[in-house]
C-alpha cells in the first residue's frame, strides 16, 4: 500500500478487500489500511457486484 501513496496515478487505483472473516474488526481494518471497499468469503456475486459497483461510483462523484 505504501508504494501507492507515492505514484501519483495509483492514488486513483480503487482497492476492495477480500478476506475470509465478516467482522465488523476486519472491515475497519480493511478500511483504515487504505481499502475502498471489503468482501468477505465464501463470495457472493451479487455482493461482489454492488462492493464493485459501491467502490466505483464512490470515485466517479
Amino acid at each position: 500500500m505504501a508504494v501507492l501513496f507515492y505514484i501519483e496515478d495509483a492514488r486513483t487505483i480503487p482497492i476492495i478487500a477480500m478476506t475470509a472473516n465478516a467482522f465488523v474488526e476486519d472491515r475497519k481494518r480493511a478500511f483504515d489500511a487504505g481499502m475502498n471497499g471489503h468482501i468477505a468469503k465464501p463470495i457472493d456475486m451479487e455482493k461482489l457486484r454492488a462492493v464493485i459497483f459501491s467502490v466505483l461510483n464512490k470515485q466517479e462523484n
